[in-house]
């Protein structure tokens, strides 16, 4: 390429970058009262001082914003902790108390930078709704969050299973919940999937029943495997007697008379009244003589003098 050419090139690609950053110019202008192009390098090292002052203030506002943002949290979760307020909702508050002094941090900067916070919110709205079509699913996890907080079926310290997961309930947050598990694993599930599913609450009431099935040989009288299983919900510590436990008779199985031993415990205690009912239940069977069928498989061994006077046959 000819150097005239070249330098025609270099000339349009330079006017063509100052056409774009023309409307970016007249911007700044506005927002500096002031033209760039009349300032001097004396001019530069004045606006670059204020600027750098300015951030770093701002800066040191944010710091000092989200020390007290943690100092607010934590006061109002130890008031209301000693208020005796429900755990749950001592966490949401403080969580939302603690957004908040951040937000009002964060408008404080933009206002202290010359933005007119009006216009500000005006933004924010218009860019709400097209933020909000993006995030359908975060916002229904909100929604969600929200539900389980005012209509609370499960609380902090409740085991639930909810999700196809099974543990106790460690804090409810706007997105999501946490559950720790009895194998101490942390699960978090968001908030949507949580209120849309169907939630059991395993701790919800004070007592439980443990319900044991047991199958026993026909050859078993009735009565007498009745009355033993009765005597094994008595002997069983922890089971209580209202409400009233139970042996109910459910059916003739395959191979198996079939029964339900059913008694009830403080929910506290519930695995552990139900370990040892089982094993009473066993113990008292063995001392009764009363056996429990178990699937068996007979096999026929043939030699091959056999096999063959088999096939001739």
């Amino acid at each position: 390429m000819d150097t005239p050419l070249a330098a025609q090139a270099a000339t349009e690609t330079i006017e063509k970058a100052q056409e774009a950053a023309e409307p970016l110019r007249l911007a700044l202008e506005k927002l500096l009262n002031f033209r760039i192009s009349e300032m001097s390098p004396a001019d530069w090292q004045v606006l670059t001082l204020q600027g750098g002052m300015r951030v770093a203030l701002a800066l040191i506002i944010l710091f000092l914003a989200l020390t007290f943002a943690g100092w607010v949290a934590s006061t109002v979760r130890a008031s209301l902790t000693r208020l005796k307020f429900d755990a749950t909702l001592s966490k949401f508050l403080a969580k939302l108390a603690w957004w908040g002094v951040v937000a009002v941090a964060g408008v404080c900067c933009l206002s202290y930078f010359g933005v007119e916070t009006t216009s500000f919110a005006a933004l924010l709205g218009a860019a709400g709704f097209a933020i909000g079509l993006a995030f359908q699913g975060t916002l229904s996890n909100f929604a969600a969050g929200a539900m389980l907080l005012i209509f609370r079926p499960f609380r902090v310290g409740d085991t639930v299973n909810v999700g196809g997961q099974l543990g106790t309930v460690d804090e409810i947050e706007l997105f999501t919940t946490t559950l720790d598990t009895f194998d101490n694993r942390r699960i978090i599930l968001p908030n949507s999937s949580v209120f849309g599913s169907t939630i059991e609450n395993v701790t919800h009431h004070r007592v439980r029943r443990a319900d044991i099935a047991v199958g026993v040989v026909y050859s078993a009288d009735i009565d007498l495997t009745r009355a033993t299983l009765e005597t094994a919900l008595e002997a069983t510590p922890g089971v209580l007697h209202e409400p009233k436990p139970a042996v109910v008779l459910v059916q003739l199985g395959a191979s198996s008379v079939d029964w339900s031993v059913r008694g009830w415990a403080p929910t506290t205690d519930f695995l552990t009244v139900k370990q040892a009912l089982i094993r009473s239940v066993k113990n008292h069977l063995d001392r009764a003589g009363i056996g429990i069928p178990f699937p068996q498989m007979e096999i026929h061994l043939q030699t091959p003098a056999q096999e063959s006077m088999r096939r001739v046959a």
